[in-house]
């Protein structure tokens, strides 16, 4: 029989109590990939909702502080069409990647009755985790605040109000993305217009009075710069995490344990969809993810790489917060 420490597992032959029926109800189809969901907190919600505020105002100091008033046309109209296109752009990777199952576990289905179906091999372990009471794959991690187990959950951002995780993944590097670049855009914009106003009469750059135009355009100055930053960075990490095939919540917690990774380009094919093309940067195209495997097939999976004949002490302290469901060789 294979051991077990106490402090971090309960033997569910010993203690048949311990997944009762009643607190594990089996869910109904899982739904196809993508399948739109809301997270109900409202911090996410507030953080989506002045995300949406903060883009609304640039679009706004952009048009109506130094596009119309403008009397050189032709530079209007193109940078009006390109900083309106990666507000929209961005926009709807923020409510693709808000409204997207991030890759959500089937809940509930630890039951006894679903694990003595799985006909596993003495030896082989499945992991529970007894918050969603699901039967957790290999680098799932459970969110304390979409209350559900996430398959590769990199982190939970509150700006999207969701978890980042293996099928929105792409939604949120383009929103990083498009973020950065309309940011980059409106600074580069604030500052020819300054330039433009010192040049001439203050009050013909700008239907605004010249206080007025002065603190649009520093407060706009002020939040391009800081979400330049911000973004940068997050789009930076993504990309990195993308390539090395390593969560951030991985790389943070070190496991000792090795792992087979998979290689860069094609992490990175997985992650946009396919060979690459002008879809990587349209957030209506879906991520290409394979067949979505049924309750069966993903324990199937997470037994062959739980198969071993002991286990120690030196897990990762994510098995603290996991129960082990030991098979006996009878």
């Amino acid at each position: 029989m294979m051991l077990i420490p106490t402090h971090h597992f309960r033997d569910i032959e010993r203690k048949p109590e311990y997944l009762q029926p009643e607190k594990c109800v089996p869910p109904p189809y899982p739904g196809p990939v993508g399948t739109m969901w809301f997270i109900r907190d409202s911090c996410g919600i507030a953080c989506a909702i002045v995300t949406w505020f903060l883009v609304l105002y640039a679009e706004f100091v952009v048009l109506f502080v130094m596009l119309i008033p403008s009397r050189d046309y032709v530079y209007s109209i193109i940078n009006g069409i390109v900083f309106n296109l990666l507000a929209f752009l961005a926009l709807a990777s923020h409510c693709r990647a808000m409204l997207t199952d991030p890759g959500a576990v089937p809940k509930g289905n630890a039951t006894k009755e679903f694990i003595e179906s799985l006909q596993l091999k003495p030896g082989q372990v499945v992991y529970k985790c007894p918050k969603c009471c699901s039967i957790k794959p290999d680098r799932a991690h459970h969110c304390s605040v979409c209350k559900r187990c996430i398959r590769k959950m990199d982190h939970h951002c509150p700006w999207v109000n969701n978890c980042v995780g293996e099928n929105n993944q792409k939604y949120f590097v383009l929103f990083t993305m498009y973020i950065a670049l309309i940011s980059l855009h409106a600074l580069i914009m604030v500052g020819f217009h300054f330039l433009h106003c010192f040049e001439e009469d203050w009050t013909k750059c700008s239907s605004f009075s010249p206080p007025t135009t002065v603190i649009l355009l520093i407060l706009l100055c002020f939040e391009a710069l800081l979400f330049l930053i911000f973004t940068s960075v997050m789009f930076g990490t993504q990309v990195h995490s993308i390539c090395t095939d390593e969560t951030s919540i991985e790389r943070l917690k070190r496991k000792d344990q090795p792992r087979e990774h998979t290689a860069s380009w094609r992490s990175v094919k997985e992650t946009f969809g396919g060979d690459f093309s002008l879809n990587w940067f349209n957030p209506f195209s879906r991520p290409w993810q394979p067949e979505t495997p049924s309750d069966k097939d993903l324990v199937r999976q997470v037994s062959s790489l739980s198969d071993s004949t002991e286990t120690t002490e030196e897990q990762s302290e994510e098995i603290k917060d996991e129960d082990s469901i030991e098979v006996i060789d009878e």
